[in-house]
This record gives structure tokens, sequence and C-alpha cells, in this order.
């Protein structure tokens, strides 16, 4: 989180624009590095106006660039092509301020100085179970992405890009990671599915829980 409201609210204003928005959304959606041709073609736009509304991004703090060196080694291989991925921090914009961060930081800490975790756990799966009550019947990966965990297929599971707790979790991994697990746990519960499903398999800039089990596809939703 930028801390700066301000800065913040110029940054997201910078999506209101549909290419810009398009281009966020194609370099955060695939969890890597993204070439500036790449994000082009899957916008649909030219690579020159691609590049263009990147680096934009890039300016305001909501990507980061690189470069990725080229295949080929030695003459005529080429330069190193421009590379872009979301950038690790976070934009919120409230009005007025807000600070349920810290707010939440301390809950943490009364948690850990009362030796309360199982209890936190406890309640976390009811709220997860509240939740997922409330969207009986729908495909968990849907309900998942509309909290913004950023769910995605991999290897017959579905893994989460993104920690919506993930300042917390820095602070806390070990209760808020468990506090996690119990939320998806009571979400799976409440949407009538198997609760074992979600398991914690933590991985390098992504949410520490995975759901056992593919996607349900459009033909299995009908």
């Amino acid at each position: 989180m930028s801390g700066d409201p301000v800065g913040d609210l110029e940054a997201l204003a910078l999506l209101h624009d549909p290419v810009r928005r398009s281009l966020y959304d194609v370099v955060a959606s695939r969890g890597g590095d993204v070439g500036r041709g790449e994000a082009a073609d899957a916008a649909g736009v030219s690579r020159t106006l691609a590049g263009h509304h990147l680096d934009r991004l890039v300016e305001a703090g909501l990507l980061e660039s690189g470069f990725r060196a080229p295949e080929r080694k030695g003459p005529g291989s080429g330069r190193p092509a421009k590379v872009y991925r979301r950038a690790g921090g976070e934009r919120s914009v409230s009005l007025p301020p807000r600070d349920y961060v810290t707010l939440a930081s301390v809950l943490a800490a009364v948690v850990d100085e009362l030796g309360a975790e199982e209890a936190a756990e406890r309640a976390a799966r009811a709220e997860g179970a509240r939740i997922g009550g409330r969207h009986r019947g729908e495909p968990v990966e849907r309900v998942l992405a509309g909290r913004g965990y950023e769910p995605f297929a991999e290897g017959g599971r579905v893994r989460l890009r993104n920690c919506p707790f993930h300042v917390a979790a820095e602070e806390r991994p070990l209760l808020v990671c468990s506090m996690n697990l119990a939320l998806c746990q009571g979400l799976l519960e409440g949407l009538g599915e198997e609760p074992g499903r979600a398991r914690l398999d933590p991985r390098p800039g992504e949410c520490c829980v995975v759901v056992e089990g593919a996607p349900v596809s459009k033909t299995n939703e009908d």
C-alpha cells in the first residue's frame, strides 16, 4: 500500500481509459513477465500504442518493467525485449481515508497475545460459510474471483494469484494463512462442496491456499 491517497487516486484514474485497463488486465492475469507484443495482441491494439500505455502504467506504479534476454546468444541475437509485470504494492482509495489495515494488525496482535488462534480460525470458517451460503450452487472459482483471489486453473487444481490479506500476511504469516485457509474451507462448505478441497500450498507471489479439483466448465455449469 502506497500510503498516498492522492497518488493512489491518480494512479487508479489511469485505468479509466479502456485501452490501459485492458493492457493492465492482460499483464495482471498472466502472473509473470509479459512482452509488449504479447500484451498488444491480447488487447487488440498496435505494439506502439501498447508500449505507450504500458510505460504510463509503469510510471504510475501499477506495473513494473524489466528486460528479457533474447533466446539466441551472440551476434545477431537482437536486443533484450522489454517486459512488464504487475507491481507488488497495493493501491486503494477511500474518501474520506480509512485505515482498516492498522486495525487488522492490532486485532491480529491481540489474537497472538491471547493465544486465540483456534478461536480465530473458527470465526474465519464461520464467516466463509456465511459468504458461501449467499452464493450456494455457484462455481467456487467465480466466488473466489469476486473476493479478489484471482483464481486460475493449473494441474487439476485452482490456484489463487492474489492474496486479499497480503499486508497482514506479511506481518503474521502463520496466523493469517491459517485463518485464510479456514475462510476458504468455510466458503466451500457454504457452497455445498467438500471443505477439504482447500489446503495450504504456499508459492512465492501467490495466495497460500489452493483448491483441489479443476474449475467447473461452462458445460458443467449448465
